[in-house]
């Protein structure tokens, strides 16, 4: 009796454990998709408060780049503000990495470019989505968001 059981507990674990695998999967998916937007916000964030601070004369920017940063390695590296030129200001401290590529390797957007390009013009840095073209959890494309 004791063998038949020890058997049936083993069974009833297995069976648990094997319905508990995709709600696991489903989660780490789910936390990724948040990082993800996480970071397409922060640095979305970082992007407008160059734009306003170049809108603003607060920094140099080159003509033609409608007061957009150059590219994302500008934002983390920072460039100097006001009058005197000593104040250095930095809008990221780092470039994030992708959580669903695992790159730092993000797709841009210039003004220039279309909004649903997928190339970027290389003028400047308008906006910013993952390379990954992985369908999210609600049927999107995460390049998409």
């Amino acid at each position: 009796m004791t063998l038949l059981e020890l058997m049936l507990a083993t069974m009833v674990l297995a069976v648990l454990s094997t319905a508990a695998l995709p709600v696991v999967r489903f989660t780490i998916l789910r936390s990724k998709e948040y990082e993800l937007h996480r970071d397409l916000r922060d640095m979305r964030r970082a992007i407008d408060a160059y734009k306003d601070d170049a809108d603003r004369n607060l920094l140099r920017t080159e003509v033609g780049s409608e007061g957009y940063p150059p590219d994302l390695d500008t934002l983390v590296k920072g460039l100097a503000v006001g009058g005197t030129g000593t104040d250095k200001k930095r809008y990221l401290r780092r470039i994030p990495i992708d959580p669903m590529t695992g790159r730092a390797d993000w797709g841009m957007r210039s003004i220039q470019d279309d909004f649903d390009s997928s190339s970027w013009g290389g003028g400047n840095v308008f906006d910013v989505y993952s390379k990954s073209q992985a369908t999210a959890l609600d049927g999107t494309k995460y390049s998409d968001w």
